[in-house]
């Protein structure tokens, strides 16, 4: 697959409308999203036949309405940015690309596909003052991508930034940038439990439930039950 045009073209012929009944149910808030109707598996398997494509290419994809074909977009993204042999500019144009057509990466999925990998993987030697800034947009999905892209500080057993990033969104009012402050929180607790208990006594009597529940999850119960009392 050398260009938008055939990707998208393959993934029309996997449509169906059983799948497409399965993305309404996923996504209940964005009903009005145009869906498809096809596997992610399936969007995935085709992302890998494509990992050189063209980044103007890539950007057709996102510009696509289609929620697939933007997470085909994103997924291809993520796994070229993965590959030890893909080059510096590659993953640099990739970067850029990510940050450039945000407003397309507007679904929790979509940030999840590469964040870590594009944006994360690109900040690791790098001045990563940007994630402050993703961390104040009033865009969630870039509040979201600020949090989930310190999964590739957290793999390499660095977690100052997952905690500071999580300090700056203890409070955040949507219910997807909670889950994903949570689950990054919990990642990092599982390197440094102390500094997770410490983190968790400190935000529990403002963090919204959905966040501190999903960052305590692998604490022993006891200490859990402590944690949410504290009101």
């Amino acid at each position: 697959m050398t260009d938008a045009a055939a990707l998208i073209s393959a993934l029309e012929s996997m449509a169906s409308e059983a799948e497409r009944d399965k993305y309404r149910r996923y996504f209940p808030d964005d009903a009005g999203a145009p869906f498809l109707g096809v596997r992610m598996g399936a969007v995935f398997d085709l992302a890998k036949t494509a990992l050189d494509l063209d980044v103007a290419e890539l950007e057709r994809l996102l510009d696509r309405p289609p929620h697939e074909v933007r997470a085909l977009a994103c997924s291809i993204m993520g796994k070229s940015a993965a590959r030890p042999r893909t080059s510096a500019a590659r993953r640099a144009e990739l970067f850029d690309l990510y940050l450039r057509r945000h407003d397309r990466i507007d679904q929790w999925d979509l940030v999840d596909l590469a964040a870590r990998d594009v944006v994360g993987a690109h900040l690791i030697d790098r001045d990563r003052s940007l994630l402050d800034r993703l961390a104040a947009s009033a865009f969630w999905p870039e509040r979201r991508t600020a949090i989930v892209a310190t999964s590739a500080f957290i793999r390499r057993g660095d977690i100052d930034d997952a905690f500071r990033i999580a300090g700056l969104l203890a409070l955040d009012p949507e219910p997807l940038v909670q889950k994903a402050t949570g689950w990054m929180l919990r990642y990092a607790g599982d390197r440094d439990p102390r500094r997770l208990t410490e983190f968790a006594e400190r935000h529990a009597a403002t963090m919204p439930r959905v966040g501190l529940r999903a960052a305590i999850e692998h604490l022993p119960k006891e200490e859990r039950t402590r944690i949410l009392a504290i009101r």
